[in-house]
């Protein structure tokens, strides 16, 4: 009797999906969250590291904005936000290599919501005022009333859905283990193991360049907008 021929193993394709200004900004933006709702817990003097930490979250939004613009290929919404013959796709079990090689279509409808969430909560907080302590830089530009319901949102409705958001995230990355897609080393290391070659993301000395730059401006308007509530009224 001959023996079967074993089969051969299957190629897998190594591609940069995340590009490191993007990681970069996924795991600063973790800390940051995860410092964020402990300050808050906290309350009393941590308050004034929630208000750093605030600005540095704004910034990292404001930089994630711009990087979905001109970042790498996975990183840029219109890469990675999915379209209806994707969704379909993805829902029937159909989806091509190339619709979950970055986020899939779910993965990247709940990033979105992310986004969105945390740009609600920001907005919100620089319009806070909790009437001892603390208020957002944005306050006298508005009606006690929007400041009331800003208020009202930020410390509860918002971090809620944050909360929510989060657990959601963590689920899904647990689940996907299981199935054998590795989601956090690929956010480290930048590269994704495929079955099927993939569109790969540019991630040269230019494009972190360019990070660093739009980083910087980022930054400075973050820092602009708090220092709003600083500067004398005329």
């Amino acid at each position: 009797m001959t023996q079967a021929a074993t089969p051969a193993p299957a190629t897998r394709f190594k591609v940069r999906i995340w590009d490191l200004p993007t990681r970069l900004f996924h795991w600063l933006l973790a800390v940051c969250i995860v410092a964020l709702v402990v300050t808050a817990k906290l309350g009393g003097n941590a308050m004034n590291w929630h208000l750093i930490l605030g600005q540095v979250v704004l910034a990292l939004l404001i930089f994630r904005l711009l990087w979905g613009l001109v970042g790498g290929y996975w990183s840029r919404f219109g890469s990675f936000i999915p379209s209806p013959v994707a969704l379909k796709r993805y829902v029937r079990g159909e989806s091509t290599t190339q619709d979950r090689a970055g986020h899939n279509p779910l993965g990247a409808l709940s990033v979105i919501a992310m986004l969105m969430v945390l740009i609600a909560q920001i907005a919100s907080g620089l319009m806070s005022d909790d009437e001892i302590a603390f208020s957002g830089p944005l306050t006298r530009f508005v009606s006690g009333e929007l400041i009331s319901q800003a208020t009202n949102y930020h410390a509860h409705w918002g971090q809620y859905l944050i909360y929510g958001l989060i657990a959601l995230h963590l689920l899904a990355v647990i689940g996907y283990s299981f199935k054998g897609h590795k989601l956090v080393p690929a956010m480290v290391t930048g590269d994704k193991l495929l079955n099927e070659p993939a569109t790969p993301a540019h991630d040269s000395a230019g494009t972190r360049l360019l990070a660093a730059v739009l980083a910087v401006i980022a930054s400075g308007a973050s820092w602009w907008i708090y220092q709003l509530g600083h500067s004398a009224a005329f």
